[in-house]
């Protein structure tokens, strides 16, 4: 995997308008970011090993989905690229996109995701900041003024499998 095309950051904007936590003060996850609509982690174990997580409410098959699975709070959401333990892109199709972690060991982990509609490595925002491509977080967090802390976006990960769910916002 080309790891240029993981290399998301927001806008200074976007951080301006208090939605974000800084990324070293400017650089977001995946460009991500921040949303709790309800915990979409299933109780239901999948066959196969892992964390594997269906992105909903993608608005067009345009560009590519990046997951971010963070295991501490330092750097969620926003410092993907130093703090993520594992990092993902995967390409839209049919406005579906899954993203699965593999040997991934037993703990306590948190998402971020973003939709990357014009793949430019950003998550593009308007002239208020405020973004104009999807964002999302395990959970489905709401974001009211602020990123979601780490702890309102993780769950827990015994080692099997594990299916869940992440609806982006737009």
């Amino acid at each position: 995997m080309n790891t240029r095309h993981l290399e998301y950051t927001l806008s200074p904007l976007f951080l301006g308008t208090g939605l974000l936590r800084s990324i070293s003060k400017s650089a977001l996850f995946f460009g991500v970011l921040l949303i709790p609509v309800f915990g979409m982690a299933s109780t239901e174990e999948p066959s196969q090993r892992g964390i594997h997580v269906e992105i909903l409410g993608i608005r067009n098959s345009l560009g590519a989905v990046a997951c971010a699975l963070f295991e501490s709070p330092e750097g969620f959401p926003t410092e993907f690229m130093r703090f993520a333990t594992n990092l993902m892109m995967v390409k839209v199709r049919a406005t579906k996109a899954t993203c699965t972690f593999e040997d991934i060991s037993p703990g306590t982990y948190a998402l971020a995701v973003i939709h990357d509609e014009n793949r430019d490595g950003k998550l593009a925002v308007n002239w208020m900041g405020l973004p104009k491509e999807g964002y999302g977080f395990s959970n489905d967090v709401k974001v009211f003024g602020g990123a979601p802390s780490f702890e309102a976006a993780s769950f827990p990960f015994s080692g099997q499998g594990l299916k869940m769910t992440i609806t982006l916002q737009y």
